[in-house]
């Protein structure tokens, strides 16, 4: 890793924003602007001579929009990208659109036009290019669709798998589901992401994945071949409904700093499934989630993280795995099919660990 400042190319198609995005990392030591583009075809060419680190894309441009740029440069010149989005219904589509085509992660436009707004988009993004430039998107050059789910699974709904991802999850959830069996038991999911945006995302799974995919609403049961996804701005929790599940929405205060929060939700997982859970860690910076898996683990649930090799940021994983709360470690491939044999009745105790993991 170098040295130096992390070196950002800030691409958008006014010249205000230009401004206040140079301006606004400029102002921390550890980013250096090294340049900035009005369109895609401006960034291709400032790729290749200023060598950025990070850029920084805008969702909405002329002549070509940040996520045909996205599908164009991340099989030729992987790079961390973080989208500057709005909150209109459009932003949120591209912005879901941007992050399957390999954006990292993404940051939203003020909606007041406040300097307050602006300062704290400048927060979170210059927070979201530091984890942006440790980030690992090497697999975009070799990209390719997953294969299709094998059959074979009864559909039951004595029983649920936990999902819980951040940085670089969005794209490693609709993965992981496309390898699953659509009659596996039913999903939930926090993915750290703001409100409306969870919504978005459930209809992008939705008709990207063979599951009916959709935002949790409170008293909504999980039933096999349903996947429901927390909604942003909410904590998200389980309760026992005689040999069901259902979610329970609780209140907005932040968990570890997020709402909804991993921890939360498998935590109550641990509580009331017991050894009927599955839970997983995905991709994700922090330590959201590592405790709650280890509640999970400790109930009886099989629990699985994210190896490094296929995650975009290996904090979260690592976290569960250091602390004992992964049984394994797996690549999306590993973890669909460790699910699927977990939900045969002549699975064993615990899986072996990966041998290029264990010390």
């Amino acid at each position: 890793m170098s040295s130096g400042p992390i070196r950002v190319l800030i691409v958008d198609d006014s010249a205000v924003v230009r401004a206040i995005l140079r301006d606004g990392l400029a102002a921390d030591p550890f980013i250096e602007v090294v340049g900035t583009a009005r369109d895609a075809y401006e960034a291709r060419d400032l790729i290749v001579e200023r060598n950025p680190q990070v850029i920084t894309l805008d969702v909405e441009m002329p002549r070509m929009d940040g996520v045909d740029f996205l599908r164009r440069l991340m099989p030729q010149y992987p790079l961390p990208v973080v989208m500057v989005s709005s909150h209109t219904e459009r932003g949120r589509e591209v912005t879901m659109a941007a992050l399957s085509a390999g954006a990292v992660d993404f940051v939203t436009k003020p909606s007041k036009t406040m300097h307050q707004g602006v300062e704290q988009m400048m927060m979170e993004l210059r927070t979201k290019i530091k984890i942006a430039s440790t980030a690992n998107v090497s697999h975009w050059k070799l990209k390719r669709s997953a294969p299709p789910p094998s059959g074979g699974l009864r559909a039951r709904d004595d029983r649920m798998i936990a999902i819980g991802a951040s940085t670089g999850g969005t794209d490693a959830i609709r993965d992981l589901l496309c390898r699953l069996n659509p009659t596996a038991p039913g999903v939930l999911v926090v993915q750290h992401m703001p409100a409306g945006f969870t919504a978005t995302f459930a209809g992008l799974l939705n008709s990207s994945t063979p599951f009916q995919v959709r935002e949790a609403q409170d008293g909504d049961q999980l039933a096999a071949g349903t996947v429901l996804i927390a909604p942003g701005g909410r904590q998200c929790a389980v309760e026992a409904a005689g040999d069901h599940f259902r979610v329970k929405l609780l209140g907005e205060q932040r968990v570890n700093g997020h709402a909804p929060s991993v921890d939360v939700m498998m935590r109550s997982v641990a509580r009331v499934a017991g050894k009927r859970a599955m839970g997983v860690i995905l991709t994700g910076m922090g330590t959201d989630g590592a405790l709650g898996l280890l509640d999970m683990r400790r109930a009886g649930a099989f629990t699985l993280a994210q190896d490094e090799a296929s995650a975009v940021v290996w904090g979260m994983p690592r976290e569960a795995w250091e602390i004992g709360a992964a049984m394994a470690l797996r690549s999306l491939d590993g973890i669909a099919e460790a699910l699927m044999d977990a939900l045969q009745p002549e699975r064993a105790a615990e899986p072996t660990r990966c041998p290029a993991t264990a010390e």
